[in-house]
């Protein structure tokens, strides 16, 4: 397992299962908030198998973007700024133990953005999460 200064993304780190995403997009419980072009959706979840202290999840609409190759470029964008700064959140995470943090990143813009200001956003999410932890 990745340590907190590991700058790598990880398959545990990604939010795959079907029902922790319905978990974090239920009514209640689920906490969000914006910066433009991004809104985060985060919730606190128990988990026993010790996987990683966060996991995420990129979501691009079609509908802000029709070709692939766009919606990609932007969850490409949205990865590699979460991948260097995830330690804002894994080291808080870890010492806390038992429970992962899910968080959804929604692009909510129909225009691309250059990736320094996609990183800006990303960073500014995390460390208003952190501060709401």
């Amino acid at each position: 397992m990745p340590t907190a200064q590991s700058h790598t993304l990880s398959k545990e780190e990604r939010l795959c299962s079907r029902t922790l995403i319905e978990k974090l997009f239920d009514k209640g419980g689920s906490h969000s908030m914006s910066a433009f072009p991004l809104r985060a959706v985060w919730r606190k979840v128990s988990c026993n198998d010790g996987g990683a202290p966060v996991a995420i999840l990129i979501s691009v609409p079609k509908r802000c973007f029709k070709r692939a190759v766009k919606r990609n470029r932007v969850k490409r964008q949205v990865r590699e700024a979460y991948r260097n700064h995830k330690n804002i959140l894994a080291t808080k995470m870890k010492a806390e133990g038992e429970s992962t943090l899910a968080i959804a990143f929604i692009w909510l813009d129909n225009k691309l953005h250059p990736s320094m200001t996609v990183e800006k956003r990303v960073v500014d999410l995390l460390e208003r999460i952190n501060e709401k932890l």
